[in-house]
């Protein structure tokens, strides 16, 4: 069983290109929830949760150490996002009795982007220095410290605003996956970083779909159901 978390363990090749289990089975799991997740389907909830199991083995072994400690946080707001959007409260709910989507106040949504540039300051300095202040944890150097840092405090950011089905969240989102398309393309798991190319489409949609269900609000109250 520990052989499935070793990226070593390979699964098959594909082109030339080495796949293991713990690639294979982390992008797929996640790229159904992030599909489920531009679908506004509660169900992405608890297969991301599975993903980043997944995605926490991953990282730890090709040293991205600040996407390996986000895996841990996804794990806990999976959990607490599927609460969120199953139990709204008076007055948010859809006619499903789920959590409606809405739109980020402006003073909100630059004070979060503007608190996400400072810990991304933090965290990559922290993460430069890990594997001098913890040696026998991280042997190894912290790959693109600052950039890995960026995209996980932008993505703490772009899932709370998911959690609330903030509108905002996909244009986050696509922003963090350009930018990991490269990393992971540069770290060489190349099945990882297809699937983020993939994941920018995915984020574009899941703004266009959110925001359309959003805009049929102001309709649906106009012409109430009978």
């Amino acid at each position: 069983m520990t052989d499935f978390f070793d990226i070593n363990t390979v699964f098959f090749v594909l082109w030339g290109y080495n796949m293991s289990y713990l690639e294979f089975f982390g992008v797929v799991s996640g790229a159904v929830a992030v599909w489920l997740s531009a679908r506004a389907n509660v169900w992405s909830w608890p297969i991301g949760a599975a993903s980043v199991v997944l995605f926490f083995f991953l990282f730890y072994q090709i040293q991205l150490y600040p996407d390996m400690f986000l895996q841990v946080f996804f794990f806990v707001t999976n959990l607490q996002g599927w609460w969120r959007w199953t139990h709204p409260k008076l007055g948010e709910e859809t006619l499903q009795k789920e959590l409606k989507i809405s739109q980020t106040p402006p003073q909100q949504f630059i004070l979060w982007s503007a608190g996400g540039l400072l810990a991304t300051g933090l965290l990559g300095t922290f993460a430069s220095n890990l594997h001098t202040l913890f040696p026998m944890v991280f042997s190894q150097p912290s790959s693109f410290p600052y950039l890995d840092s960026f995209t996980t405090t932008m993505s703490i950011v772009a899932t709370f605003l998911m959690i609330q089905k903030r509108v905002e969240c996909w244009y986050v989102w696509l922003l963090i996956d350009v930018v990991l398309t490269y990393v992971y393309w540069a770290k060489d798991v190349r099945f990882v970083a297809a699937e983020y190319f993939v994941f920018c489409f995915i984020a574009l949609q899941g703004a266009w779909y959110w925001t359309r269900e959003y805009r049929s609000y102001s309709g649906l109250a106009k012409h109430p159901p009978s």
